[in-house]
């Protein structure tokens, strides 16, 4: 992928944010933990670039997946993922 000259702001950045967390619940439902937990990595960072009023805009259901159910999963408190085992 390439790289945006500008970031995104307003209705764009709203946007893509639901767009990526939308792509990490589809990752979380196919049970693809390593790739759902870069895509959530990704959405909360420019979710927590959005003012209160944007942040309101973004669907409830996609709010509340965001910050608790993927925060049991994928907290600080949990397990860090391990590299690839090592064949014996």
């Amino acid at each position: 992928m390439t790289k945006q000259e500008e970031p995104l702001t307003g209705e764009a950045l709203i946007k893509e944010v639901c767009r990526r967390i939308r792509v990490a619940r589809s990752y979380w439902d196919a049970h693809n933990n390593a790739a759902c937990r870069g895509e959530r990595e990704r959405a909360l960072a420019l979710y927590n670039t959005l003012t209160k009023e944007q942040k309101e805009k973004i669907p409830q259901v996609l709010r509340v997946w965001l910050r608790y159910r993927s925060e049991k999963y994928f907290g600080e408190h949990r397990t860090p993922p391990k590299s690839k085992r090592k064949s014996k």
